[in-house]
């Protein structure tokens, strides 16, 4: 019997023969050839795992035997080494995705952990924190606070200045050991101007620290159980200047021992209300009995002024000292994440005014910060019907500390959601998720607008601020403006239009939260409601939306000064305009000097192609029905807020209404003038006719 040539060797080079001329085919191949191609790769497999199944039933010769077999590892353990590796990889050194590894970002490279003496355990909890990597401050900070080096360091809020020093202590701490002994006297003191700044440090080194002990002392509290710490043996105390030397005058707190002395918010820790308290209690520190090994000395805050670095340097050894300053000479001296707003407004306006910006700006969902220059103002605008509708609480010095640490708390959690405070909430306190701040006016210091709005657009998150000011406070809008190294938009107070959106977008968001196995057992109560209702459905859901907006009266308001009544208008012309006087002189012509004489407020925009003005709301029917636009100019109500000249514009004449004399309207000595036609030409210095000047 004649043998087929059918072994695989010889059918896998034939079909690899077929195969090849079907590619050299210069005819593109069909669906038709695609699936025969795919049925000759299969059949090439199937006789290819044929012969492996040949070869494993054949006898091994000698050399095969001597081969080590391969174990083939399962897919569990498979499973862990990927585990392992995804693990390694987003150990605070880059982020992954399915496994593998993205490129890191400048700014990550810098800050890797690796680069830095942090041991393993403190990555995890750093991690857990949600820190993946050494910010800017802290990355270029760590080396030389590790090191012993005396440090002064300028960085903006929200960049992590707490971490640049406590991260490196703690871990030098650790290192050096000796953290068990009982009665041990501390070797790190923190000094922080405000008891809620305190406290927040305080968390920040107890977040990180293994096998340390540490205690927070601040007025307000009770003696014993700070007392009780330190007895037992402390590594680091932070706390105020006041309760701290309290503790040492009592004997409690014993700083010979002190090796790291941290100054947080520098230039308000030297500042006359806490410069000699906080100079006695150095002093005790710094000794002559230490000779040449004083205190590492670390100043940390977002505005160091020359007069900071000249109080300090007594306590700072020169040939030791590293300068730090992020800010450099930019001249945005704010978190670059922040959008700064200015709303004018009439001080009677303000409270409505505020509560309106909230509203809009950061919602039932969001959380608001209303920051005045005193307490009684402070108490006075909390309690305002606007505020009152968003659970507004208060923050300040009257304020007993139990209930300060249970209003912080809240507003951290959430359940507050619009805090009213003075400075005492200013500096330092790091709660990221803050989406507006709001000054009730222009700050005298800048160092405090710098620090009120770096309570928003923290850790690269962004944020807004927004300063009212009244028209007598403008030149030091100005002033922050320029000092600041910042440019506000100049917007209108919201309108109607602007919170109805906002409490629509309010209700939605809400709505995603409730439960929706609830829903089934009102269901019968809203199809009741709708037919109850006397406008129908629709009508019952609007009413509800309102309700649940808590907007029980919307006014319409200047755009110019957030007074109610009142309607902005903008005059539109196609040419410039050189006095603000001209305006009132067009209205009056058309409209009459009763309109004309209500007219307030008047500023021309930055092109001087137009200008808004306020007229009460009763004119705006007898305004539309008098006013005719032409080819020249237009007038309408105005929406949004253009931006305006910085100064306004007067006129030269001596006339009420733009006349007297040399380049004023009228000839005459102060009305419309003898010629022109529809002009105001006069004699003098007219426009052409036909113009409505």
């Amino acid at each position: 019997m004649k043998l087929v040539e059918s072994s695989p060797e010889k059918m896998i080079e034939k079909k690899e023969k077929k195969i090849k001329k079907v590619k050299k085919s210069k005819v593109k191949q069909d669906e038709n050839n695609n699936d025969e191609t795919l049925e000759i790769k299969k059949a090439i497999k199937s006789l290819k795992r044929k012969k492996t199944t040949e070869e494993k039933v054949a006898p091994a010769s000698d050399e095969e035997v001597a081969k080590p077999k391969k174990v083939k590892k399962s897919k569990k353990v498979k499973a862990d080494k990927k585990e392992k590796i995804a693990a390694e990889e987003t150990n605070g050194n880059g982020v992954t995705n399915g496994g593998e590894k993205t490129e890191l970002s400048p700014v990550e490279q810098e800050g890797s952990f690796d680069n830095f003496r942090i041991s393993q355990l403190t990555r995890k909890k750093l991690q857990k924190k949600g820190i993946q990597y050494l910010f800017p401050i802290q990355a270029k900070t760590f080396n030389h606070v590790y090191d012993g080096k005396d440090v002064v360091a300028q960085a903006r809020t929200g960049t992590g200045k707490t971490m640049s020093f406590a991260i490196p202590l703690v871990e030098k701490l650790m290192a050096e050991g000796n953290t068990s002994r009982y009665g041990r006297e501390p070797s790190v003191l923190v000094m922080a101007p405000t008891r809620e700044l305190a406290v927040q440090v305080h968390r920040d080194f107890d977040a990180i620290a293994t096998n340390l002990s540490t205690v927070c002392v601040y007025g307000g509290t009770p003696y014993f159980p700070q007392e009780k710490a330190m007895r037992q043996g402390v590594d680091i105390v932070v706390g105020t200047p006041g309760r701290i030397n309290d503790h040492v005058e009592k004997g409690n707190l014993k700083l010979r021992s002190v090796k790291h002395v941290v100054l947080d918010e520098v230039d308000q820790m030297l500042d006359m209300g806490f410069a000699p308290i906080v100079e006695e209690i150095l002093s005790s520190i710094y000794t002559d009995d230490r000779g040449d090994h004083p205190p590492q000395t670390l100043l940390f805050s977002a505005t160091c002024p020359a007069w900071v670095k000249r109080t300090a340097a007594k306590y700072l050894k020169k040939e030791n000292l590293v300068n730090i300053d992020i800010i450099g000479t930019a001249i945005n001296r704010t978190s670059t994440t922040v959008e700064h707003l200015a709303v004018r407004c009439f001080w009677q306006s303000r409270p409505s005014c505020i509560a309106n910006c909230v509203r809009v700006y950061s919602g039932q969902h969001g959380r608001a910060m209303v920051f005045t220059e005193t307490k009684k103002e402070c108490n006075e605008l909390s309690v305002t019907d606007g505020l009152q509708q968003l659970k507004a609480q208060v923050l300040h010095g009257d304020i007993d500390q139990k209930h300060r640490e249970i209003t912080l708390k809240a507003f951290r959690e959430g359940k507050v959601r619009c805090l009213v405070a003075t400075n005492v909430a200013a500096r330092g306190l790091d709660i990221p998720e803050v989406d507006l701040v709001v000054q009730t006016a222009p700050p005298k210091d800048i160092e405090s607008y710098i620090h009120r709005s770096g309570r928003t657009g923290r850790a690269g998150r962004n944020g807004v601020c927004l300063c009212v000011y009244s028209p007598k406070e403008e030149q030091q809008l100005r002033h922050v403006e320029q000092t600041a190294g910042i440019k506000f938009r100049y917007i209108g107070p919201p309108q109607p239009k602007d919170i109805v959106e906002a409490s629509i977008k309010d209700t939605l968001a809400s709505l995603k939260n409730i439960d929706t196995s609830l829903i089934s057992q009102f269901s019968s109560h809203a199809e009741s409601m709708a037919s109850q209702y006397e406008g129908g459905a629709m009508e019952a859901l609007a009413a509800a939306i309102t309700y649940i907006s808590g907007a029980t009266k919307l006014k319409s308001s200047s755009l110019l000064n957030a007074q109610d009544g009142y309607t902005t208008w903008i005059l539109r012309c196609n040419f410039e305009m050189n006095y603000v006087s001209k305006v009132f002189t067009t209205v009056q012509y058309v409209c009459g000097e009763e309109i004309r004489n209500k007219m307030v407020g008047a500023r021309l925009t930055k092109d001087q192609r137009a200008a808004c003005f306020d007229l009460p709301d009763d004119l705006t029917e007898d305004v539309l029905a008098y006013w005719e636009d032409d080819a020249d100019f237009k007038l309408e109500k105005c929406t949004e807020l253009p931006d305006l000249a910085e100064t306004s514009f007067r006129s030269n004449g001596g006339g009420r209404f733009g006349g007297g004399r040399g380049r004023s309207f009228g000839g005459g000595r102060g009305g419309r003038g003898r010629g022109g036609g529809r002009s105001f030409g006069g004699r003098s210095n007219g426009f052409n006719k036909g113009k409505r000047w």
